[in-house]
């Protein structure tokens, strides 16, 4: 199989319902995440296009996905929240030679621009795609605008966000995520900023499926190409039916209601 053909995959129709379970790796207990297999299972149901975790977790949990329409994407960055003041500072913890063996189809690593460690980060995302790209794996940046020495251009409404996935694209990303700007207006200059699919994030777990619909279908109105969101789904009361309806809402254009 080559990049073309993981790629479609993982972004059938270049629209996308992934889902992140790495959080563990960074905090631990997670609500939602203790029972591990359960989630997965559950997001496989539901036929989601990716589950995105850690390369322990593809190895022990990937055969879950064999068969199924799910596939997973191994998340190559990694800080804890006991590194005090390095907690910024996600470090690479593997390469893209051991994803297919791992049973991944993707790999997906993470910069904090405006850390004071974004220059490393960037060099790290760097390296990660040109072996995503020699081992033909579509590559996925998780770049967030949110370090203490973010500077953001003035009018600039997106808080940086444009430019964080600008970075993702020019640094070799195939798809990227990106924070909602809370309207569509600014939103829009998100996704017309980059050629490349561009995945909206969730936040915190809230459990209020209506709010968590409505912003995703708004995020959809402003060219986004599907979503990459953790808590909000895996730390759901029901995590299957936000999946699917998460999946109805990118894939067949459903309202919210």
């Amino acid at each position: 199989m080559d990049k073309a053909s993981r790629l479609d995959s993982l972004l059938p129709n270049g629209r996308g319902v992934w889902i992140p379970i790495d959080h563990g790796a960074s905090d631990f207990p997670v609500d939602g995440l203790t029972d591990t297999e359960h989630v997965i299972r559950s997001l496989v149901r539901a036929g989601v296009d990716a589950i995105v975790a850690q390369k322990g977790l593809v190895s022990h949990y990937g055969h879950l996905c064999q068969g199924s329409s799910t596939d997973m994407v191994v998340h190559f960055s990694v800080s804890t929240r006991h590194a005090g003041p390095d907690s910024a500072n996600k470090v690479l913890v593997g390469n893209a030679d051991e994803v297919l063996p791992r049973g991944g189809l993707g790999v997906s690593c993470q910069v904090n621009m405006g850390s004071p460690n974004e220059a490393v980060m960037i060099e790290r995302m760097g390296q990660m795609s040109r072996a995503a790209l020699h081992h033909q794996l579509p590559m996925f940046g998780m770049v967030y605008a949110r370090g203490e020495h973010l500077s953001v251009m003035e009018g600039d409404d997106t808080n940086a966000n444009a430019h964080a996935v600008r970075l993702a694209f020019e640094l070799g990303c195939d798809a990227a995520k990106t924070t909602w700007t809370g309207d569509k207006e600014s939103f829009k200059k998100i996704t017309s900023a980059v050629p490349i699919p561009v995945l909206v994030a969730g936040g915190p777990a809230t459990g209020d499926s209506k709010a968590i619909l409505t912003m995703v279908r708004d995020a959809l109105d402003a060219g986004a190409s599907g979503i990459c969101m953790g808590r909000q789904v895996f730390a759901h009361p029901n995590v299957e039916a936000i999946a699917k309806a998460l999946m109805m809402l990118v894939h067949q254009d459903s309202t919210v209601r």
